[in-house]
């Protein structure tokens, strides 16, 4: 088996020269931007890529129509900075970047199948954003009239029945196949909305508008949708792609500091796990990325993307190569399955989860002590945190790792460092007294 996915992994690598994504800004920054920008960006991002080495609430509901959209007007000029393309063939959807962008209808409108629109969003986000989103989809467009479906807010709302309000807001408002669902939320909303698009009638158009940094760094990118099961994490879902992503980086200003630092996890993988010039930009740059500075977050979330298409559009289906962009979700998982949904953010559980992976990386003598400690100490600057909750004993850990989606054939596979920075392999052969080890380290027993 090890030869097998190292051989995969080796293929997926080797194919990184043939870039699966291209980046275009669609105007010229202004001076201060720029040089805002060259204070804490590398010059060329694109060249700095370090490619993967083998080895119970009820929902409220509203209905709007284009009479109902606030007195706005569009910017004169565009504010999309950059605009990261997932290559899927006829699938391939664009990814925008930039402030302001829930300002500009176009954006939106251009992806819109038919003239019924369903947002999903919640309790927390509906207050701030519904009504612009609302506008955007409807300005200088009277024929489209926009429904919305307001959910209660929290990872422990991940379920079927909160799905159902969905379903029941689309049937009672007689979509049809050629509406389109908007997904306007975090995480939980993005995959309870795709999921809800994937099923409904077999399958509809749906729009990703992340509003948490966790979402626009990673899970709004790549297809992945669906609910929790009370025995684990994501288990009910589908692979279902949306018709484009847009990142409006205002909508983190209303972001609180916990949810940020949580979406900071996510941006930190990518570095450990392919790209180590961006773990190393990031160890430069937390502290202005925790301070909200507009150049650092926009560089962390396009250098995150640009990382999760070329990943998708190698392995959309997570076969081999994608599996590895779990990196800690699996003691991750665990941790949130054991705690309960929602007692800590996916963020946090990932954090710990990271730091779990990496001892145990270093246990195997994969990785070097200095990759163990700069995991550490990044998160640790983030913080998030580094040793899982109390009550989690080793006992908790293996009955909940026992069903977690990357086990094969009875076999708990996992996602390790391996070699320099930037290395990681995705296997189910290494030393379970490794695992035995870092479980007694890190847990109450």
């Amino acid at each position: 088996m090890a030869a097998a996915a190292s051989s995969l992994l080796a293929a997926a690598a080797s194919s990184s020269s043939r870039a699966a994504i291209s980046v275009r800004r669609p105007r010229a920054a202004s001076a201060a931007a720029a040089a805002a920008a060259a204070a804490s960006i590398p010059s060329s991002s694109r060249t700095s890529f370090t490619p993967l080495r083998a080895s119970p609430a009820r929902a409220l509901r509203s209905r709007v129509v284009a009479s109902a959209a606030p007195a706005m007007e569009p910017p004169a000029v565009s504010r999309v900075s950059t605009v990261v393309d997932v290559d899927l063939g006829d699938r391939s959807y664009p990814i925008y970047i930039g402030p302001g962008l829930l300002d500009e209808p176009d954006l939106l409108q251009r992806h819109v199948i038919g003239k019924r629109v369903l947002v999903v969003t919640n309790t927390t986000v509906a207050p701030l954003y519904l009504e612009k989103v609302t506008w955007a989809l409807t300005h200088q467009n009277p024929n489209v009239s926009v429904e919305s479906v307001i959910l209660p807010d929290g990872e422990k709302y991940k379920d079927m029945d909160t799905l159902m309000k969905v379903f029941d807001k689309a049937v009672e408002s007689r979509l049809d196949r050629r509406c389109t669902f908007v997904a306007l939320g975090g995480g939980v909303i993005g995959d309870m909305c795709g999921f809800a698009a994937a099923a409904f009638l077999r399958g509809v158009n749906f729009i990703q508008i992340p509003t948490t940094l966790m979402a626009q760094v990673d899970s709004s990118v790549g297809g992945k949708t669906g609910i929790n099961h009370p025995l684990g994490k994501n288990l009910i879902g589908a692979f279902y792609q949306p018709q484009c992503v847009l990142i409006d980086t205002e909508t983190l200003n209303t972001l609180p500091d916990r949810e940020l630092a949580s979406g900071v996890a996510e941006v930190v993988k990518y570095g450990l796990i392919r790209d180590a010039p961006f773990f190393e930009w990031q160890e430069k740059n937390m502290a202005a990325i925790l301070a909200r500075e507009p150049s650092a977050l926009t560089y962390a979330i396009k250098r995150s993307c640009e990382n999760k298409a070329e990943v998708v559009a190698q392995d959309e289906k997570e076969s081999g190569l994608r599996a590895t962009l779990n990196l800690g979700h699996t003691f991750g998982h665990a941790i949130e399955t054991g705690l309960g949904y929602g007692e800590w953010l996916h963020g946090e559980a990932v954090a710990a989860g990271t730091v779990m992976a990496a001892d145990m990386s270093y246990r195997l003598g994969w990785i070097d002590e200095s990759i163990k400690k700069r995991t550490f100490d990044i998160l640790d600057q983030a913080k998030l945190p580094v040793t899982p909750p109390k009550g989690m004993t080793v006992e908790k850990f293996r009955n909940i790792m026992a069903v977690d989606k990357k086990v094969a054939d009875g076999l708990l596979r996992l996602i390790l460092l391996k070699g320099p920075l930037g290395g990681c392999v995705f296997t189910g052969e290494y030393d379970r007294k490794a695992l035995d080890e870092t479980l007694r380290a890190f847990c109450d027993n």
